[in-house]
């Protein structure tokens, strides 16, 4: 039995589907390869997964649903974990189409397919950013999400929603997966963690926004595996109980979850900053500047829902999981 991870040549993508193939499961990677960032990362990355033989790529669009549709009637898969997207919270403001193309219609072609071959559980990354303007902290799955404030989290939000139709149409099982701000060896290169090293060790300036009042749920990437790994065959079930409270009591029979996968902590901007001038011995060059476009100040996630289904625990301490990331870091850099 296959199981199809998409977006394998991702950062979370390709750490999934290396705990998957170290399960001994047989697993399907696909991906584009698009160069939203470096494409030689996601090669490197593709490169580490080819050495498990009870793997395999294919490189494929999300949005041709031909190819897509013929991957599925070959191999007839019963798990899906869908983790392919366009990334980025700033990009969406200035290329809203992309994430319609790929985020939306890319989503839907999945959905589709779950769909005709009746897979068992489709699993889909989710985002913290469908929080968007919610002060109430911590975040919790049962908050109204009504207000997203940038067009990432819109399109996050809206495969929320199709996953919910779906499983409540065709009784498709789905599981949306909230991620918070997720780092890590083989992080992605427009994510804070790495902007900052990179610019650090060039001995460049670094943005720091919002004047350094800035707190993010970092949450280790291996955390964030064993989260996805956990519910991979937890299914779920018709039940009454509401994941949200904008569903009505109706529609909330559906085999339909949402989870938080976050840390469960806060951390400030301005420590993550200390530390690399600790680690890498060298004083951060500062540009203090205000709140960007789609940011927001907080975020923090309750895991409560998660931990009582999965008995989900974060194990990576902050200072740890840093020095994990620096390391693979200064090692290809």
């Amino acid at each position: 039995m296959k199981t199809l991870v998409t977006g394998a040549a991702g950062f979370i993508g390709m750490h999934t589907c290396e705990a998957l193939l170290k399960q001994k499961k047989n697993v399907i990677g696909l991906d584009n390869i698009n160069n939203y960032y470096d494409i030689e990362l996601k090669k490197k990355r593709l490169k580490e997964l080819k050495r498990y033989k009870n793997f395999k790529f294919y490189k494929i669009d999300l949005r041709d649903f031909k190819k897509l549709n013929n991957l599925f009637k070959k191999y007839k898969f019963k798990y899906v974990i869908n983790l392919a997207a366009q990334a980025g919270v700033r990009y969406s403001i200035l290329n809203p189409q992309s994430y319609v193309d790929n985020n939306v219609t890319g989503f839907l072609n999945v959905l589709e397919n779950c769909k005709i071959f009746r897979v068992k559980h489709l699993l889909y990354a989710s985002s913290s950013s469908v929080y968007g303007a919610n002060k109430k902290i911590p975040f919790s799955e049962k908050d109204g999400v009504n207000h997203p404030i940038s067009f990432y989290a819109v399109t996050k939000r809206s495969n929320e929603l199709m996953a919910h139709c779906y499983s409540h149409l065709y009784n498709l099982p789905t599981t949306g997966l909230r991620f918070f701000t997720v780092y890590g060896p083989w992080g992605r290169p427009d994510m804070a963690m790495y902007i900052f090293a990179k610019a650090m060790k060039n001995r460049k300036k670094i943005n720091i926004n919002n004047y350094g009042k800035m707190f993010r749920d970092f949450t280790y990437i291996d955390d964030i595996v064993k989260g996805i790994t956990n519910l991979y065959n937890r299914t779920p079930k018709k039940t009454k109980d509401q994941t949200n409270k904008n569903m009505s009591a109706d529609t909330s029979a559906a085999p339909f979850k949402i989870y938080n996968i976050g840390n469960n902590k806060t951390v400030k901007l301005m420590d993550i900053v200390k530390f690399y001038e600790k680690k890498l011995k060298l004083k951060a060059k500062k540009n203090f500047r205000g709140m960007q476009q789609g940011d927001v100040e907080k975020t923090y996630a309750n895991i409560n829902s998660l931990k009582k289904i999965s008995n989900f625990k974060p194990n990576t301490k902050i200072d740890k999981g840093l020095e994990k990331f620096i390391d693979w870091f200064l090692s290809i850099n």
